[in-house]
């Protein structure tokens, strides 16, 4: 097995959503804010080569949506997809799979494209499965009005259509072991209903998709949670487990969200579990 980070493009969020009730003199010492209040945020996805399967996990925005969309979140950098699987001598049309943590536009919205013609949509993925659960599907498809603006159709109903849509599993736990795609699933409801957290094995290391259960580095600890969330109390609990497991068993934390640390480490502290080490994804995944 192998690992590549894919970055698939770099925005902006409003710090004060991003850490909910927690005050802006606290959050902004890990995440400054620019002078309209908002934070670096990267839509960093994870590219596995497994023998003859090439798993993407998330594809980021896309870039199907309009001007006035993405000008909501200030787009910075240069970063695609594209442009990141050609760096490591791949192709889109390589994809096996496509693994969404979750249906929130940020983490499946290049998933799908406009198609040629401009007048309707088509998986940017064109060989590839794409991946969720059925619990999550349809707390997306019939979305409630909090997270309606994250549940986009256009990025969700053409992967039915297609007929390129699977559905993983759901455990009797709240860790699937080892799955369809051959790693373990964190599920978690707080962010969201039935959100998937990957958990690898690579060589010897535990490597976690962290996705929104752990955004950035200024959100360990446990009341620091995001103002999306729809059960934040649970996500309290949710990540205070996984933090715990974390700190345990010295699993790697690739973070999703966070634009200036890749991959951490946590350990136990008398104020709870926080920063051990931080790495670049070239560190873990060259050696």
């Amino acid at each position: 097995m192998q690992l590549y980070p894919i970055n698939s493009g770099n925005f902006k969020l409003d710090g004060g959503a991003m850490f909910g009730v927690v005050p802006k003199s606290l959050w902004q010492k890990t995440n400054p804010a620019d002078a309209n209040n908002m934070i670096d945020i990267a839509a960093r996805c994870l590219l596995i080569e497994d023998s003859n399967r090439l798993i993407l996990i998330d594809t980021g925005m896309g870039d199907k949506q309009s001007d006035k969309f993405f000008g909501y979140y200030f787009l910075w950098g240069d970063d695609t997809i594209d442009k990141s699987l050609k760096h490591h001598g791949f192709h889109r049309d390589d994809v096996t799979d496509v693994f969404m943590t979750h249906l929130h536009f940020d983490h499946c919205g290049g998933s799908i494209q406009c198609n040629k013609n401009k007048t309707g949509y088509e998986p940017a993925f064109k060989n590839a499965r794409f991946w969720s659960n059925k619990d999550h599907w349809k707390w997306a498809i019939q979305p409630n009005n909090r997270e309606k603006a994250s549940f986009l159709k256009e990025n969700i109903l053409p992967m039915e259509e297609s007929g390129q849509l699977n559905f993983i599993e759901l455990p009797k736990t709240d860790i699937l072991q080892n799955s369809e795609l051959g790693f373990d699933v964190f599920f978690a409801d707080g962010h969201t209903d039935k959100q998937m957290i990957p958990m690898l094995n690579y060589k010897g290391k535990t490597i976690c998709f962290m996705a929104d259960l752990l955004p950035t580095v200024g959100h360990l600890p446990i009341p620091f949670v995001m103002g999306y969330d729809t059960r934040p109390l649970l996500t309290l609990t949710e990540k205070e487990r996984f933090l715990n497991l974390a700190a345990d068993n010295n699993f790697y934390l690739f973070l999703e969200h966070d634009a200036h640390n890749e991959i951490i480490t946590v350990q136990h502290t008398e104020k709870g579990v926080r920063l051990k080490d931080v790495y670049s994804c070239n560190e873990i995944f060259s050696k």
